[in-house]
């Protein structure tokens, strides 16, 4: 497992509250990525989906602004940003006074962007505007939770997996029970993870077991989403797949990584 001493997770750290770019702390993929495939020839699209619920900044009469940010960072980037330096380089924005709102989006997409060596798509939410857009409702799909299995491993198994037969299906099987844990504080990380595809049925059960097989699996969310979408196309052989992870929040930012054989972004169903 890659180690990652010099970023700040696990830290104690001063929090400044000018704007300094120079927090951002970037984590090569390929570090962290199994050696099967590197950054430059991947089995996969997608994104990883962040979102930022703290951050404020001063407008040009020192008046307060908030917003809720999204980040779009492509799958094919060089880097990842460490989550702590994000919080970090959003907090220093808290006491900084910017001319307008498109200014800061275009800050914000300028320093993600060169700190992960690709292109970050960035949307600026005003609390009621955000609270519109991603209502919180149960998707559509069949959730696997209720699946009668006894569970025995808590350590990512592949072999768990197992289809029902040859005949072709399309459906989204979902579960709320994914857990891994932050390879360098150990701290929990809790996630909805939604399966779309369209191939040999998958069991249901034998998906919750392997599910929940990552509980005491110590990675980062997008390797851990990379890992589940590789063992599913390797060990079911869907023609079509959508793998996406729903984390939630901790230090006001979720990220919400998402890899498809279809898609290069979550559609709106999800």
């Amino acid at each position: 497992m890659a180690r990652y001493k010099h970023t700040e997770l696990g830290k104690q750290t001063s929090y400044t509250d000018q704007y300094d770019p120079s927090l951002l702390c970037p984590i090569p993929r390929d570090e962290a990525r199994p050696a099967t495939f590197s950054t430059k020839d991947l089995p996969f699209k997608g994104v990883d989906l962040w979102t930022a619920y703290e951050l404020s900044w001063l407008n040009a009469d020192g008046l307060p602004q908030i917003a809720i940010a999204e980040f779009l960072v492509p799958c094919d980037s060089a880097s990842i940003t460490e989550s702590k330096s994000l919080k970090l380089y959003l907090n220093s924005y808290s006491q900084t006074q910017f001319a307008s709102h498109e200014q800061v989006k275009q800050r914000l997409i300028d320093d993600l962007s060169s700190a992960v060596g690709g292109s970050v798509e960035v949307t600026l939410y005003q609390i009621s505007e955000f609270n519109g857009f991603k209502p919180i409702a149960e998707p559509q799909g069949n959730c696997i939770d209720h699946e009668p299995v006894t569970i025995d491993c808590y350590e990512p198994n592949p072999a768990l997996l197992q289809v029902q037969g040859s005949e072709a299906v399309e459906e989204t099987l979902y579960s709320h029970l994914l857990k891994s844990n932050c390879p360098v504080t150990d701290q929990p990380d809790w996630a909805s993870v939604y399966i779309t595809y369209k191939g040999p049925k998958i069991d249901p059960a034998a998906l919750l077991k392997y599910i929940v097989s990552y509980r005491q699996q110590q990675d980062f969310h997008e390797l851990c989403v990379e890992s589940i979408f590789t063992d599913i196309m390797q060990c079911c052989k869907p023609c079509e797949l959508t793998v996406y992870a729903c984390y939630l929040r901790r230090g006001g930012i979720d990220i919400n990584p998402f890899r498809s054989t279809c898609y290069t972004s979550p559609p709106v169903s999800y």
